[in-house]
């Protein structure tokens, strides 16, 4: 996708964002602007959504080879906000950082989602109960809705490792 494409992308995504919403949540304070936080998670939602389409590969950690969703969420952060994260989301998941319900999410969070009795699945939050992932096998880097039935289900907690 070109650049001028990507723009238009973010920037559809961005009112889609700020228009609507599909369920009632508890609406966490803003994050203050200019503030390291503010900047670092706006740099990261910007990012990850500029990633929206690209493909998925099993082990992808790049634009150019694909993404599976820890190599995304690792990529993102590491080039966005210069932070370091371990490679599967397993990993992710036990960084030193609070367990978030839901409705305390803030942009610029970790999302975590299990299969039946471990993590294996995570994503970046970008508000509104929406969150960037790379879903699977086939599929692309897509927006997903956290009130989705399969989400919602699989949903186990979010991180904020930007602080």
């Amino acid at each position: 996708m070109t650049l001028a494409g990507r723009l238009s992308l973010l920037a559809t995504l961005a009112v889609l964002l700020a228009a609507c919403s599909s369920a009632p949540h508890r609406p966490q304070p803003p994050l203050l602007a200019g503030t390291p936080r503010a900047d670092a998670a706006n740099a990261v939602l910007f990012r990850a959504i500029a990633l929206v389409g690209t493909p998925y590969q099993f082990g992808g950690n790049t634009p150019q080879g694909g993404f599976d969703c820890s190599g995304l969420v690792g990529y993102v952060f590491r080039d966005a906000a210069g932070v370091g994260l371990p490679r599967t989301s397993a990993e992710m998941s036990d960084l030193p950082a609070r367990k978030l319900a839901g409705d305390s999410l803030q942009s610029g969070d970790l999302v975590f989602f299990e299969d039946g009795r471990r993590i294996s699945h995570v994503g970046i939050y970008v508000g509104e109960r929406r969150f960037v992932h790379a879903p699977n096998s086939g599929g692309t880097v897509r927006l997903d809705s956290l009130d989705s039935a399969w989400w919602r289900e699989h949903f186990v907690y979010g991180k904020r490792v930007l602080d």
